[in-house]
């Protein structure tokens, strides 16, 4: 099993950070990149600034964390984009693999962004496009 250590070394910058909110959200979206079925992140805007995380930037690669804190992902972020969540549309939310309708991924969302204290509908939201490129398992 590779530590984080050995992990950032080979990947010097990456940032580690975790999916989701709980053990079982966080193991959904890993399985879920891992069979291809997810190339897009959605988080809002607020919570980025509130954890000092650093945004996305286009051709960083980050390490993607079990709830444990072990490595289980490394993914290069291939484009950001910025937009309400009001204005999030249809087309966004087949990328995202958990959800099949865009009033699916909005019941979703604001549940979560409620638990975390940042639902707004007008909360700029980061829809970030990526691509795995090492799975640590």
């Amino acid at each position: 099993m590779t530590t984080l250590a050995e992990a950032q070394k080979r990947y010097p910058g990456a940032v580690p950070f975790r999916f989701g909110d709980n053990r079982s959200l966080n193991a959904e979206i890993l399985a879920l990149i891992r069979a291809g079925r997810k190339t897009v992140i959605c988080a809002a805007l607020a919570a980025f600034e509130a954890s000092g995380e650093p945004m996305p930037e286009p051709g960083r690669i980050d390490l993607a964390l079990t709830r444990d804190g072990a490595p289980a992902l490394a993914i290069r972020t291939v484009s950001v984009e910025i937009i309400r969540f009001g204005e999030v549309a249809e087309a966004h939310i087949p990328l995202q693999g958990e959800f099949e309708s865009l009033a699916q991924w909005r019941l979703g969302y604001e549940a979560y962004l409620r638990r975390s204290g940042f639902f707004d509908w007008e909360a700029p939201m980061i829809l970030e496009t990526f691509e795995m490129i090492e799975d640590f398992r």
